[in-house]
């Protein structure tokens, strides 16, 4: 449900407000209103097409309806199974307005006139959902934010849907304001708008003026016999995607999705939760930069009205504005996998772009709880993912729930790297969603895959958000913008689970993976909303500020796993340095000498390695990006060239750290770094002589003794 952009006229409360005519005079069924100077005119001169062909579906006794506070299948059936007619009423109605239109559109098809009759046909599909009622209203709403799905003429039919229904009697919306909240509404409000500046499916709202306060607020009234209307709409879907299921042999309980979903749009009806989940979702994202959450008046908020402040600005799908949605990509991270409590319905008609440049966050009646082992394993699905790791990606799935534990994960590893090698091998700022779901789509049915139902509404909310993103560049991927989030989360997080995973990712048979370290940590510099820090960053390209954030990250408390892991490589990599500086020393000694034989060189396969390692890790550090393009994937060094080229490795080590002042660079940083963490620094030559003395004694025990 938005709440608008523009302030529309209102009705001020005199002294003596009962003469007026709201309260004395029984009101006509009001004209459909115009809800703002961005509604469509069209809209206005339209009948009440919503209830008009379903106005039975809203009719329940009291007690029925009030037994249909929260979502239970069997208590609806319950119900229907008492009102046989009305059943086979509703079916009807479904099966032959369906069938006229895809009977038109086949028509359209024998004729050769598709194309002519395209806008036509999604203008009829608006209606027919529209005339169908609330539970198909909001299917559509789910599906009206894919530019990429959903083609440009039914998406404009579509995207109408989202705040622009009919609205039902303003009178039928003040009695329900007055009865639920126990007092008159004059008493409640100085001022009201005297029509709804927004109308959605399920309920309808007003703009208004606190009488004690004086605030400005938003007041929601809940569309009389709305619940009655989606319960009978959602046993007949729970019947039919039963059916599907069989006759399609689909792996996934579609059932459960449809339960879900249920479950969901009923607690969207109870606006005390929806309060309450609005107030939470201020606690934990209202802090985050450009986020605008709007304050829930609980006091005045019953099961069917909600107050709230009041929100201006523009819709974010209409003004394209790339960093907003940034913004909002990051903090859909932070709700999935750092608290793991979502917006389940970030459709356009919920996501705004306050006049101050804010992104504006609107309705909480569809939330989501990710729990934190799934969180955990969806972080890691990306990582394998991304990085190619199949076998792990493979085990990933059936943490998460998508196959069973009993799959054979040797044969689904094949499948994967046969299915995804092209799609992840451009690196992950190419990476499609889109792409990857297609090249999925064979294995997905040959290992029994299932969609858990907890994940359906998170893949909606990443869908959604994704959709508003294409629209406003066709070229965006949202794994490309969320990627950076997780690098930061993981390389950052204390969480036992997450840390046992990068140590896993970064090594590979005892061997560090330097490839992969230098991923996680470029990617998490990407993992910024601060406009002018970006700008700056883009403008002058200058390394010192990589630098200053490599030393900030990894000097911090919060780096701590990941300090160790690289001073433990530093000292591998300074003794590998010292070994090939004393082989150099030693060849040129020899060679100076006539008649004496060459030296063998003393280092080992080992040595090499850290010695590359070493000098990668100072490119690192010192912000100069590899000169060899990351794919996500690690190319395998080759240990078993002639021992003497690598001895040759310490002068070229010195020469380029020379050539590029990397050393210089570094050390010009460190008076701008914060006191704990240059304090912090001071205590790695320390800890780096005791890592390389513990090495020179555990290689000169082995020489001696083995």
């Amino acid at each position: 449900m938005a709440i608008l952009f523009s302030s529309p006229p209102f009705i001020s409360f005199t002294a003596n407000p009962r003469n007026s005519s709201l309260f004395h005079k029984p009101k006509p069924k009001p004209k459909p209103v115009e809800f703002s100077r961005v509604a469509a005119a069209a809209a206005a001169r339209e009948v009440d097409a919503f209830t008009e062909k379903s106005s039975y579906l809203f009719e329940l006794s009291a007690t029925d309806a009030d037994s249909l506070v929260d979502y239970d299948l069997k208590k609806i059936a319950s119900i229907y199974r008492k009102k046989p007619l009305i059943l086979l009423r509703r079916l009807f109605q479904i099966g032959t307005t369906f069938g006229w239109w895809f009977g038109s559109r086949y028509v359209d098809q024998l004729m050769e006139r598709s194309d002519q009759m395209f806008q036509v046909r999604a203008a009829e599909l608006r209606k027919i959902l529209v005339e169908l009622g609330p539970a198909y209203v909001k299917i559509a709403q789910a599906v009206s934010s894919r530019p990429d799905l959903i083609p440009p003429s039914y998406l404009d039919e579509l995207s109408l849907l989202q705040d622009r229904i009919i609205p039902f009697s303003t009178e039928a919306a003040f009695n329900t304001i007055e009865q639920e909240l126990g007092s008159p509404i004059d008493e409640l409000f100085s001022e009201i708008s005297p029509e709804p500046v927004a109308a959605a499916s399920l309920g309808q709202v007003y703009q208004a003026r606190l009488r004690q306060s004086g605030q400005v607020v938003a007041v929601k009234v809940q569309r009389p016999g709305v619940q009655a209307a989606i319960s009978l709409d959602i046993l007949i879907l729970h019947f039919v995607v039963g059916l599907i299921k069989i006759a399609g042999k689909f792996n996934t309980d579609l059932q459960a999705v449809v339960d879900e979903w249920a479950s969901s749009l009923f607690r969207e009806l109870d606006y005390k939760k929806e309060a309450n989940n609005g107030l939470k979702f201020r606690q934990l994202y209202g802090g985050l930069p450009d986020v605008l959450v709007p304050y829930m008046y609980a006091e005045k908020t019953t099961r069917k009205v909600l107050t709230m402040q009041w929100v201006e600005g523009e819709r974010l799908s209409e003004v394209k504005d790339l960093y907003l949605i940034e913004v909002g990509v990051y903090c859909s991270f932070s709700q999935l996998l750092e608290n793991g409590f979502y917006h389940a319905d970030p459709h356009p008609g919920n996501l705004f772009r306050t006049y101050d440049g804010k992104l504006a966050y609107i309705d909480f009646g569809m939330m989501g709880e990710f729990k934190e082992e799934l969180r955990e394993g969806f972080i890691e699905a990306c990582l394998h993912l991304v990085n190619r790791d199949f076998d792990a990606l493979a085990k990933d799935f059936v943490t998460l729930g998508f196959l069973p534990p009993t799959v054979e994960k040797e044969a689904v590893t094949k499948a994967l790297t046969g299915v995804l090698q092209n799609a992840v091998s451009k690196g992950v700022q190419n990476i499609s969603f889109g792409d990857l779901i297609g090249n999925l789509g064979t294995t997905m049915y040959k290992f029994k895959f299932q969609i858990p139902s907890y994940f359906s509404l998170v893949i909606r909310s990443l869908a959604v958000l994704e959709g508003i993103a294409i629209g406003a560049d066709p070229n965006y991927k949202v794994l490309s913008s969320t990627y950076p989030w997780i690098a930061k989360k993981v390389l950052t997080d204390s969480s036992p689970q997450l840390k046992a995973s990068l140590e896993a990712l970064l090594y590979k048979e005892g061997v560090f993976r330097i490839d992969r370290l230098e991923s996680l940590v470029t990617e998490s510099l990407r993992a910024r909303t601060d406009k002018a820090l970006v700008k700056r960053q883009a403008e002058d390209g200058d390394s010192r500020v990589i630098i200053k954030e490599v030393l900030s990250f990894t000097l911090t408390e919060k780096g701590t796993f990941v300090r160790e892991i690289m001073v433990q490589e530093f000292a591998k990599g300074l003794d590998a340095l010292g070994l090939a500086t004393l082989d150099s020393f030693t060849s040129a000694v020899a060679t100076s000498i006539p008649f004496a034989s060459s030296s063998v060189s003393s280092l080992t396969e080992e040595d090499i390695i850290n010695l590359r390692t070493f000098q990668r890790l100072m490119l690192l550090l010192s912000g100069h990006e590899r000169r060899e393009s990351f794919n996500g994937e690690v190319n395998e060094v080759s240990p078993y060239m002639n021992q003497k080229t690598y001895a040759e490795e310490a002068p070229l080590v010195f020469y380029q750290l020379a050539s590029v002042q990397d050393i210089l660079s570094i050390l010009s940083v460190i008076p701008e770094l914060p006191p704990e963490v240059q304090q912090q620094l001071l205590l790695l030559p320390g800890d780096l002589v005791r890592r390389l003395i513990s090495r020179s004694v555990a290689r000169t025990i082995r020489r001696i003794f083995l």
